[in-house]
């Protein structure tokens, strides 16, 4: 099994930055794509930032140029830099492990206020 160690939600204004960070631990074999995805209710969750284990990222169009995703070298630990926060930021942030045998956190949340 899988288990993702999710940190860094919370509460912040408009305009704001947060910084969530997602550690793997367990039967990893190796090095995995992780990712963010997001989720409000009555939404399907969506992809906002993915990243391999060679290094290479993709974002979604509404996240480009104000978040940042990295990974700890070697490590299935990965981070989401969140700037220029806006409320329609406001979700539920989960990290995802894996692509084809995928592993979820338990998701932290986020809240951009106006």
């Amino acid at each position: 099994q899988v288990r993702l160690v999710e940190s860094g939600g919370g509460l912040v204004q408009a305009g704001g930055s947060l910084r969530l960070s997602c550690a793997a631990s367990g039967r990893l074999f190796g090095l995995n794509t992780m990712g963010w995805h997001r989720q409000t209710p009555g939404k399907q969750r969506e992809l906002v930032a993915s990243i391999t284990s060679g290094g290479t990222t993709n974002y979604a169009e509404s996240v480009k140029g104000r978040f940042t995703i990295s990974r700890e070298t070697g490590k299935n630990t990965v981070y989401l830099q969140m700037n220029s926060l806006g409320p329609e930021d406001t979700a539920v942030y989960y990290c995802r492990f894996g692509v084809s045998n995928t592993y979820w956190g338990q998701g932290t949340q986020v809240t951009v206020s106006s």
